[in-house]
Protein backbone atom coordinates (compact mmCIF):
# COMPACT_ATOMS: atom_id res chain seq x y z
CA UNK A 1 0.00 0.00 0.00
CA UNK A 2 1.27 3.41 -1.21
CA UNK A 3 0.59 6.87 0.32
CA UNK A 4 -2.08 7.70 -2.24
CA UNK A 5 -3.61 4.47 -1.15
CA UNK A 6 -3.59 5.47 2.43
CA UNK A 7 -5.24 8.25 1.80
CA UNK A 8 -7.78 6.79 -0.08
CA UNK A 9 -6.86 8.08 -3.58
CA UNK A 10 -6.17 4.85 -5.00
CA UNK A 11 -5.25 5.23 -8.65
CA UNK A 12 -4.78 8.88 -8.94
CA UNK A 13 -1.60 10.20 -9.45
CA UNK A 14 -0.05 11.96 -6.29
CA UNK A 15 3.33 13.90 -7.03
CA UNK A 16 4.75 16.18 -4.57
CA UNK A 17 6.11 19.73 -5.05
CA UNK A 18 9.51 19.84 -2.78
CA UNK A 19 9.86 23.24 -3.53
CA UNK A 20 6.19 24.53 -3.07
CA UNK A 21 6.14 26.61 0.32
CA UNK A 22 3.05 28.35 2.02
CA UNK A 23 4.49 31.94 1.24
CA UNK A 24 4.28 30.23 -2.69
CA UNK A 25 0.94 29.43 -2.03
CA UNK A 26 0.12 32.69 -0.58
CA UNK A 27 0.87 34.28 -4.03
CA UNK A 28 -0.14 31.58 -6.32
CA UNK A 29 -3.87 31.46 -4.47
CA UNK A 30 -4.94 34.25 -2.12
CA UNK A 31 -3.17 37.51 -4.60
CA UNK A 32 -3.98 35.38 -8.00
CA UNK A 33 -0.73 36.10 -9.13
CA UNK A 34 3.07 35.45 -8.34
CA UNK A 35 4.34 32.48 -9.74
CA UNK A 36 2.75 31.28 -13.30
CA UNK A 37 1.89 27.55 -12.40
CA UNK A 38 -2.05 27.49 -12.21
CA UNK A 39 -3.48 26.41 -15.39
CA UNK A 40 -6.84 24.85 -14.91
CA UNK A 41 -9.54 24.53 -12.34
CA UNK A 42 -8.90 20.99 -12.34
CA UNK A 43 -4.94 21.39 -11.29
CA UNK A 44 -3.94 20.40 -7.75
CA UNK A 45 -0.70 20.82 -5.62
CA UNK A 46 0.46 18.53 -2.98
CA UNK A 47 3.01 20.17 -0.30
CA UNK A 48 4.41 19.40 2.89
CA UNK A 49 4.29 22.28 5.54
CA UNK A 50 4.86 22.65 9.63
CA UNK A 51 1.85 23.95 11.36
CA UNK A 52 2.74 25.63 14.23
CA UNK A 53 -0.29 27.32 14.81
CA UNK A 54 -0.83 24.83 18.35
CA UNK A 55 1.83 23.04 20.30
CA UNK A 56 3.45 20.83 19.28
CA UNK A 57 3.52 21.88 15.69
CA UNK A 58 2.52 19.66 13.15
CA UNK A 59 4.10 18.10 10.06
CA UNK A 60 1.05 17.91 7.29
CA UNK A 61 0.55 17.15 3.50
CA UNK A 62 -1.83 19.44 2.02
CA UNK A 63 -3.43 19.99 -1.40
CA UNK A 64 -3.84 22.98 -2.97
CA UNK A 65 -6.32 23.68 -5.88
CA UNK A 66 -7.51 26.92 -7.28
CA UNK A 67 -10.82 27.10 -4.77
CA UNK A 68 -9.23 24.81 -1.75
CA UNK A 69 -7.19 23.71 0.75
CA UNK A 70 -7.32 21.21 2.82
CA UNK A 71 -4.67 19.01 4.79
CA UNK A 72 -4.92 15.36 3.72
CA UNK A 73 -2.72 14.20 6.42
CA UNK A 74 -0.80 14.96 9.99
CA UNK A 75 2.46 12.90 9.71
CA UNK A 76 4.41 11.66 13.20
CA UNK A 77 7.99 13.17 12.54
CA UNK A 78 10.14 13.09 15.04
CA UNK A 79 9.61 16.42 17.10
CA UNK A 80 13.46 17.33 17.64
CA UNK A 81 13.59 17.61 13.78
CA UNK A 82 10.62 19.70 13.57
CA UNK A 83 11.32 21.78 16.27
CA UNK A 84 14.76 22.72 14.77
CA UNK A 85 13.27 23.28 11.50
CA UNK A 86 10.75 25.93 13.36
CA UNK A 87 13.64 27.58 15.13
CA UNK A 88 16.09 28.01 12.28
CA UNK A 89 13.01 30.12 10.08
CA UNK A 90 12.61 32.19 12.87
CA UNK A 91 9.20 34.11 13.03
CA UNK A 92 6.76 32.92 9.83
CA UNK A 93 6.84 34.73 7.36
CA UNK A 94 3.06 33.79 6.32
CA UNK A 95 1.20 33.42 10.08
CA UNK A 96 2.54 30.13 11.55
CA UNK A 97 2.97 28.09 8.93
CA UNK A 98 6.66 27.01 7.95
CA UNK A 99 8.56 25.41 4.47
CA UNK A 100 9.78 22.32 5.57
CA UNK A 101 14.18 22.08 4.84
CA UNK A 102 16.34 19.35 3.58
CA UNK A 103 16.48 17.16 6.55
CA UNK A 104 12.73 17.04 7.05
CA UNK A 105 12.30 16.36 3.23
CA UNK A 106 15.27 13.46 3.20
CA UNK A 107 13.52 11.95 6.31
CA UNK A 108 9.74 12.10 4.34
CA UNK A 109 11.93 10.40 1.29
CA UNK A 110 13.53 7.92 3.73
CA UNK A 111 10.51 6.86 5.86
CA UNK A 112 7.25 7.69 3.90
CA UNK A 113 7.81 7.79 0.22
CA UNK A 114 10.39 5.07 0.33
CA UNK A 115 9.85 2.56 2.69
CA UNK A 116 5.99 3.27 3.17
CA UNK A 117 6.28 3.39 6.82
CA UNK A 118 1.99 4.92 6.66
CA UNK A 119 1.46 3.59 10.53
CA UNK A 120 3.34 7.18 10.60
CA UNK A 121 0.19 8.97 8.38
CA UNK A 122 -2.52 9.86 10.20
CA UNK A 123 -5.72 10.78 7.72
CA UNK A 124 -7.52 14.21 8.40
CA UNK A 125 -11.23 13.66 8.06
CA UNK A 126 -12.51 16.53 4.96
CA UNK A 127 -16.05 15.14 4.48
CA UNK A 128 -18.07 17.94 3.38
CA UNK A 129 -21.78 18.45 4.61
CA UNK A 130 -24.12 19.84 1.73
CA UNK A 131 -24.49 23.40 2.00
CA UNK A 132 -27.78 24.80 3.76
CA UNK A 133 -29.95 26.70 0.99
CA UNK A 134 -32.74 27.59 3.01
CA UNK A 135 -33.35 31.47 2.92
CA UNK A 136 -35.00 32.12 6.33
CA UNK A 137 -36.17 35.35 4.40
CA UNK A 138 -39.74 36.69 4.31
CA UNK A 139 -41.80 35.14 0.71
CA UNK A 140 -42.37 37.72 -1.88
CA UNK A 141 -44.83 39.66 -0.89
CA UNK A 142 -45.32 38.98 2.97
CA UNK A 143 -43.95 40.75 5.45
CA UNK A 144 -41.63 42.83 4.15
CA UNK A 145 -41.81 45.88 5.30
CA UNK A 146 -41.98 49.22 2.64
CA UNK A 147 -38.17 50.80 2.99
CA UNK A 148 -36.75 53.35 0.72
CA UNK A 149 -34.81 52.05 -2.19
CA UNK A 150 -31.51 53.80 -3.02
CA UNK A 151 -30.36 54.04 -7.11
CA UNK A 152 -26.73 52.29 -7.63
CA UNK A 153 -25.44 52.77 -11.04
CA UNK A 154 -26.18 49.88 -13.04
CA UNK A 155 -23.66 50.00 -16.30
CA UNK A 156 -19.79 49.11 -15.97
CA UNK A 157 -17.60 51.52 -16.61
CA UNK A 158 -13.68 51.92 -16.03
CA UNK A 159 -12.56 52.40 -12.54
CA UNK A 160 -9.50 53.42 -11.28
CA UNK A 161 -7.94 51.97 -7.85
CA UNK A 162 -8.57 55.43 -6.04
CA UNK A 163 -11.94 55.84 -7.54
CA UNK A 164 -12.73 52.51 -6.34
CA UNK A 165 -11.23 53.22 -3.18
CA UNK A 166 -14.42 55.35 -2.05
CA UNK A 167 -17.44 54.13 -3.26
CA UNK A 168 -18.07 51.94 -0.38
CA UNK A 169 -18.18 55.12 2.25
CA UNK A 170 -20.53 56.60 -0.43
CA UNK A 171 -23.18 54.11 0.18
CA UNK A 172 -22.02 53.15 3.94
CA UNK A 173 -21.52 49.68 2.32
CA UNK A 174 -18.66 47.72 4.33
CA UNK A 175 -15.61 47.47 3.01
CA UNK A 176 -12.50 45.61 5.00
CA UNK A 177 -9.92 47.93 3.97
CA UNK A 178 -12.04 51.11 3.38
CA UNK A 179 -15.05 51.62 5.35
CA UNK A 180 -14.81 49.19 7.92
CA UNK A 181 -17.45 50.90 9.65
CA UNK A 182 -19.92 50.65 7.12
CA UNK A 183 -23.39 48.87 7.82
CA UNK A 184 -25.71 49.43 5.19
CA UNK A 185 -29.14 47.20 5.46
CA UNK A 186 -30.24 44.88 3.18
CA UNK A 187 -33.79 44.38 3.20
CA UNK A 188 -33.63 40.79 1.49
CA UNK A 189 -37.03 38.71 0.44
CA UNK A 190 -37.24 35.23 -0.98
CA UNK A 191 -38.78 34.93 -4.12
CA UNK A 192 -40.06 31.51 -4.11
CA UNK A 193 -38.17 30.05 -7.22
CA UNK A 194 -34.97 28.82 -5.32
CA UNK A 195 -33.00 30.97 -7.38
CA UNK A 196 -33.39 34.21 -6.63
CA UNK A 197 -33.76 37.13 -3.75
CA UNK A 198 -34.55 40.65 -4.06
CA UNK A 199 -33.12 42.99 -1.95
CA UNK A 200 -35.55 46.45 -1.18
CA UNK A 201 -33.31 48.09 -0.07
CA UNK A 202 -31.86 48.51 -3.56
CA UNK A 203 -34.28 46.94 -6.00
CA UNK A 204 -31.97 44.68 -7.29
CA UNK A 205 -32.42 41.04 -8.08
CA UNK A 206 -29.67 38.57 -6.84
CA UNK A 207 -28.44 35.34 -8.18
CA UNK A 208 -28.38 33.36 -5.12
CA UNK A 209 -25.83 30.77 -6.40
CA UNK A 210 -23.60 31.28 -9.66
CA UNK A 211 -21.05 29.67 -12.20
CA UNK A 212 -17.97 28.36 -11.38
CA UNK A 213 -14.51 29.68 -11.65
CA UNK A 214 -13.57 30.78 -15.36
CA UNK A 215 -12.33 33.49 -17.37
CA UNK A 216 -13.64 36.27 -17.61
CA UNK A 217 -14.64 35.62 -21.73
CA UNK A 218 -16.71 32.43 -20.30
CA UNK A 219 -18.63 34.26 -17.57
CA UNK A 220 -19.80 37.04 -20.59
CA UNK A 221 -21.05 33.33 -22.32
CA UNK A 222 -22.60 32.31 -19.03
CA UNK A 223 -24.90 35.79 -18.76
CA UNK A 224 -25.75 35.56 -22.35
CA UNK A 225 -26.56 31.66 -21.73
CA UNK A 226 -28.88 32.57 -18.69
CA UNK A 227 -31.05 35.29 -20.67
CA UNK A 228 -30.93 33.14 -23.37
CA UNK A 229 -32.92 30.52 -21.25
CA UNK A 230 -34.92 33.32 -19.28
CA UNK A 231 -33.24 32.04 -16.02
CA UNK A 232 -35.78 32.55 -13.51
CA UNK A 233 -38.33 34.16 -15.98
CA UNK A 234 -36.05 37.02 -17.30
CA UNK A 235 -34.04 37.49 -19.34
CA UNK A 236 -32.34 40.65 -18.41
CA UNK A 237 -29.39 39.17 -16.36
CA UNK A 238 -26.01 41.21 -16.35
CA UNK A 239 -22.95 41.39 -13.97
CA UNK A 240 -23.29 43.81 -11.19
CA UNK A 241 -21.39 46.83 -10.40
CA UNK A 242 -18.92 47.65 -7.97
CA UNK A 243 -21.32 49.51 -6.12
CA UNK A 244 -24.39 47.15 -6.57
CA UNK A 245 -21.61 44.16 -5.10
CA UNK A 246 -20.86 46.11 -2.16
CA UNK A 247 -24.27 46.38 -1.13
CA UNK A 248 -24.41 42.74 -0.30
CA UNK A 249 -21.28 42.80 1.63
CA UNK A 250 -22.12 42.01 4.95
CA UNK A 251 -19.83 43.50 8.44
CA UNK A 252 -19.52 40.17 9.53
CA UNK A 253 -18.50 36.45 8.18
CA UNK A 254 -21.11 34.40 8.17
CA UNK A 255 -21.55 30.58 9.02
CA UNK A 256 -20.16 29.91 5.47
CA UNK A 257 -17.52 31.83 5.82
CA UNK A 258 -17.83 34.91 3.90
CA UNK A 259 -19.61 38.32 3.87
CA UNK A 260 -22.64 37.73 2.64
CA UNK A 261 -26.43 36.56 3.99
CA UNK A 262 -26.48 32.94 4.39
CA UNK A 263 -29.35 32.74 1.79
CA UNK A 264 -26.41 32.89 -1.17
CA UNK A 265 -23.90 30.13 -1.87
CA UNK A 266 -20.20 30.36 -0.32
CA UNK A 267 -19.45 28.68 -3.72
CA UNK A 268 -19.08 32.23 -5.45
CA UNK A 269 -16.24 33.26 -2.96
CA UNK A 270 -15.15 36.33 -5.26
CA UNK A 271 -16.67 37.15 -8.35
CA UNK A 272 -16.65 39.36 -11.71
CA UNK A 273 -17.90 42.88 -11.81
CA UNK A 274 -18.98 44.81 -14.24
CA UNK A 275 -16.37 47.29 -14.30
CA UNK A 276 -12.80 47.02 -15.61
CA UNK A 277 -9.84 48.46 -14.08
CA UNK A 278 -8.20 51.73 -15.53
CA UNK A 279 -5.46 51.35 -16.52
CA UNK A 280 -5.73 47.70 -17.01
CA UNK A 281 -7.46 44.19 -15.75
CA UNK A 282 -10.77 43.77 -14.36
CA UNK A 283 -12.25 44.63 -11.11
CA UNK A 284 -13.79 41.48 -8.35
CA UNK A 285 -15.61 41.75 -5.44
CA UNK A 286 -14.07 39.26 -2.73
CA UNK A 287 -16.82 38.11 -0.38
CA UNK A 288 -14.17 36.31 2.20
CA UNK A 289 -11.72 39.14 2.47
CA UNK A 290 -14.17 42.10 1.82
CA UNK A 291 -12.91 44.50 -0.64
CA UNK A 292 -12.99 44.75 -3.91
CA UNK A 293 -9.58 43.68 -6.28
CA UNK A 294 -8.60 43.45 -9.30
CA UNK A 295 -6.39 41.11 -11.44
CA UNK A 296 -6.65 39.61 -14.89
CA UNK A 297 -9.62 38.07 -16.38
CA UNK A 298 -8.11 34.99 -17.66
CA UNK A 299 -6.00 32.86 -15.53
CA UNK A 300 -7.33 32.17 -12.72
CA UNK A 301 -10.21 34.13 -13.29
CA UNK A 302 -13.14 34.66 -11.19
CA UNK A 303 -16.65 33.38 -10.31
CA UNK A 304 -19.52 34.54 -11.95
CA UNK A 305 -22.71 35.82 -9.87
CA UNK A 306 -25.95 37.50 -12.26
CA UNK A 307 -28.08 40.60 -11.07
CA UNK A 308 -31.02 42.77 -12.84
CA UNK A 309 -32.96 45.59 -12.02
CA UNK A 310 -36.29 45.01 -10.46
Amino acid sequence: MGLADRLGMAGNHLTIDWDLTPSDTFAMFESWGGKERIRNNAELHYYFYIDNWNSPAKLCLMERGVKHAKILAHIDCPREMVEKCVSRQGKAGLDQSYAIDERIKQWLLEKIIGNEELSRVTVVDNSVQPEVMETGLPKKGKGVPAVPTITLRAVGGVLTEQEAEGLAARYDFYDSRHNPRGNFANVLQDNGDGLTVTDQATGIVWQRGGCDLTTIRNVQKYVEELNGRCFAGFADWRLPTMEEAFSLMAPRVNEKGVHLHPCFSKEQPFIFLADQRKPGGYWFMDFKQATAFWASGSIPGGFGRVCRSV
